[in-house]
């Protein structure tokens, strides 16, 4: 790994790890997973207001100088068991800054309590509260997630679609994982590169998430959906990821269904690399990068 920087972040994330330890609970990797995204202040030009869109608990991150007519609607990742605003209040902090909007941060439902679609329902009704209850155009409203929060990005656009909503202006996926059968190549070829995810510990997310449904659902895998008609998509991931393939999967598809794409991949980096913009240039290159996607709509 020739980038320095996310090469000391892979030895402090390696040297934390006991391999001979069981795996651990969902409880214990929220504390971890907490204490991980807490590190990182979001500054003193960030105002964060506790409010509820939809009935979804949500975090309205106000840069001092956005512009609040527009919006970036927010989903987090996690596998769909882990993550809160504390895991990600920094970088949607940054994306924000980034971009001269707000940020709407959803505490979205989790597994195994809640299974699926639970997250794709409270993405929707969250999107409805922007709409109706803030009174946000459409137009002025652009999405964001990583890895299991890029799934549902593109999850929560194909439900839109089917319900005759209007579609927001932009999608962002930051290391989508949109392919829960996990058919991709790159599970094998990056195991060896990546320090965060790999295929078995995915499988325990997949079944605590689907249960019994079939993880080709294209609300699950949106890699099956139709998606033809969706908003220019962005897709940042990194060439150290066992979900690599994920991404190049999605871009093919959404291009193949005439959608404008953006397939960025990003050489060493691991997976959202942007959590650690603080240590990373290239994750504040990214951050950069998002920004101006975002200021087009």
């Amino acid at each position: 790994m020739a980038n320095k920087e996310i090469e000391n972040i892979v030895n402090m994330m390696l040297s934390s790890l006991d391999s001979d330890a069981p795996m651990p609970s969902v409880e214990e990797m929220r504390v971890f997973y907490e204490a991980m995204g807490g590190a990182f202040p979001v500054g003193d030009d960030i105002t964060i207001n506790t409010i509820e869109l939809g009935g979804v608990p949500t975090e309205e991150i106000c840069p001092n100088d956005a512009d609040p007519s527009k919006v970036i609607l927010y989903f987090h990742g996690g596998g769909y068991a882990l993550g809160s605003f504390v895991t990600h209040r920094s970088l949607v902090s940054d994306l924000a800054r980034a971009s001269g909007r707000n940020g709407y941060l959803i505490d979205y439902r989790l597994a195994p309590e809640n299974v699926f679609p639970a997250p794709i329902e409270d993405a929707v009704s969250a999107y409805k509260g922007l709409l109706e209850t803030k009174n946000i155009s459409a137009s002025d409203i652009v999405f964001g997630g990583d890895s299991a929060g890029g799934g549902m990005v593109m999850a929560t656009l194909l439900k839109l679609k089917e319900l005759n909503l209007p579609l927001p202006a932009a999608a962002l996926c930051i290391s989508p994982w949109v392919d829960l059968q996990m058919t991709g190549d790159t599970h094998q070829s990056k195991a060896d590169v990546d320090p965060m995810v790999h295929k078995e510990d995915l499988a325990v997310w997949v079944e605590m998430y689907l249960k019994s449904t079939p993880a080709d659902t294209p609300l699950a895998s949106p890699i099956h959906g139709d998606l033809s008609g969706l908003p220019p998509l962005l897709i940042q991931v990194g060439s150290a990821e066992t979900l690599l393939d994920d991404s190049r999967m999605l871009a093919a598809n959404a291009k193949a269904a005439g959608v404008t794409v953006d397939l960025q991949e990003w050489e060493d980096m691991i997976h959202v690399w942007h959590h650690f913009a603080p240590m990373v240039e290239d994750g504040r290159k990214a951050i950069s990068d998002i920004g101006t996607f975002y200021k087009k709509f």
